[in-house]
C-alpha cells in the first residue's frame, strides 16, 4: 500500500505544472481580450467627444429671443403656432381670392345638410299678410331655401331681410320645431306713381319707392311728377280728393321748384295753383267748372298764382276767333259812325 500511495502521489506531482501552464495561458487570453474591448470602447467614447464638440463649435448661440423661447415656451408651442400659421394662410388666400362668400355658403349648406338630417328640415311655410308678393318672391327676400334647415335659421336675420325690402313694412317669422316656418308681414300699399327725371315708379303713401313701373296692374294710380313729389303727394292728393269735380278730371299733379303744384287736366288743361292757400283755389275751380263748365272751354292754361284775379290763356284757335271777333265789332262801330 505505501509503494502503491507513493506512485500516485508522483504522479499527481508530474500533472500539476502542465495544468498550471493551460490555466495561466486561458487567463492570459481573456485579460487580452478584456483590455482590446477597453482599448475599443475608449476609442469610440473619444470619438463622441469629438462630433460633440465639433457640433457645439460649429452651432452659432441662437439670438437671446429665441433662446428665451426655447427655455421657456411650453411643449408644442411650435407646432401649435405652425398650425395656426397655415390657418391664416388659408382664410387669406380665400379672402384675396375673392372665394370667401363661397366658403361661407359651403359650411351653411354643410351643417344644414346634417340638420335636416337629423330631423330639422322646413317641411312647413306658412305665410300671412302678403297681397303683392308671392311666396317665392318673400322666402327669397328671407334668404330662405330647399337647403335651410329649421335648426340654423336665424329668424332675427329672416325678419331684417324682409323688412330690407320696400314692399314689407313689418315681419315676424316664428320658428316651430320640428320643421314649420311661420312668417307674418305687413305690406306697403301701392299710393301713386311718381315721374322724376324721366324715370317712372310706383310709390307708397310715405314716398318710399316700391319699384320701377312695369306692370300696367298699377295704371290706375294718380301721377305725380317733379323733385320732392313722392314725398308730398298724400297731403297734396288727400286734399285734391275733397274735391270730386277738379279730381275726376285730373291727369297728373306737377310738383313745381319744390314749393308749389299744376295739375294737368286729362284734356291737355294746365292749371297753375298758387303755393298758399291750394284748398281755397280748388274750391274756386270746382264752383267755376260746376256753374260755367270751365273746363269746357277752349282754353289752354289757368293761372291762379295771382291772388285777386284768375288768368285764362285760350288757346290757338279761341284766340283768333276772339280775335277776329273784336275786329268785326271796330268794323261795324265804324259803319255806325260813318
Amino acid at each position: 500500500m505505501d509503494g502503491a500511495g507513493s506512485l500516485t502521489r508522483s504522479f499527481v506531482r508530474s500533472l500539476r505544472p502542465q495544468a498550471d501552464l493551460k490555466a495561466a495561458a486561458i487567463g492570459a487570453v481573456v485579460l487580452l481580450r478584456e483590455w482590446v474591448q477597453d482599448k475599443r470602447a475608449e476609442k469610440r467614447a473619444i470619438a463622441k467627444q469629438k462630433i460633440k464638440a465639433k457640433a457645439v463649435v460649429e452651432r452659432e448661440p441662437p439670438p437671446r429671443i429665441v433662446a428665451l423661447v426655447e427655455r421657456y415656451a411650453p411643449r408644442r408651442v411650435g407646432i401649435t403656432l405652425t398650425v395656426l400659421l397655415l390657418i391664416g394662410s388659408c382664410g387669406l388666400g380665400i379672402v384675396k381670392g375673392g372665394h370667401l362668400q363661397d366658403f361661407v355658403t359651403a359650411v351653411s349648406d354643410a351643417r344644414n345638410a346634417m340638420a335636416n338630417s337629423a330631423g330639422f328640415r322646413i317641411t312647413s311655410v306658412v305665410i300671412n299678410g302678403r297681397k303683392q308678393l308671392s311666396q317665392d318672391e318673400i322666402l327669397a327676400i328671407g334668404g330662405v331655401s330647399g337647403r335651410s334647415s329649421l335648426l340654423f335659421l336665424d329668424a332675427d336675420d329672416v325678419r331684417d331681410k324682409l323688412k330690407a325690402n320696400p314692399w314689407i313694412a313689418d315681419a315676424t317669422v316664428l320658428k316651430l320645431y320640428p320643421g314649420q316656418l311661420m312668417i307674418e308681414i305687413t305690406e306697403r300699399k301701392a299710393f301713386a306713381l311718381w315721374q322724376e327725371a324721366g324715370r317712372l315708379s310706383v310709390i307708397a303713401d310715405d314716398g318710399a319707392l316700391l319699384e320701377p313701373y312695369v306692370s300696367r296692374r298699377f295704371l290706375s294710380l294718380p301721377l305725380v311728377v317733379g323733385k320732392g313729389a313722392d314725398t308730398q303727394a298724400r297731403d297734396f292728393l288727400a286734399l285734391l280728393a275733397r274735391y270730386p269735380q277738379v279730381n275726376a278730371v285730373t291727369k297728373a299733379a306737377i310738383y313745381v321748384g319744390e314749393r308749389r303744384w299744376n295739375l294737368r287736366l286729362k284734356d291737355g288743361l294746365d292749371i297753375r295753383l298758387p303755393e298758399q292757400d291750394v284748398g281755397n283755389a280748388l274750391a274756386a275751380l270746382s264752383k267755376l267748372d260746376k256753374d260755367d263748365r270751365l273746363f269746357s272751354k277752349d282754353i289752354v292754361a289757368i293761372d291762379m298764382r295771382l291772388p285777386d284775379r284768375l288768368v285764362v290763356q285760350l288757346s290757338d284757335d279761341a284766340a283768333k276767333a276772339r280775335e277776329d271777333l273784336f275786329k268785326d265789332k271796330k268794323k261795324k262801330k265804324a259803319g255806325d259812325a260813318a
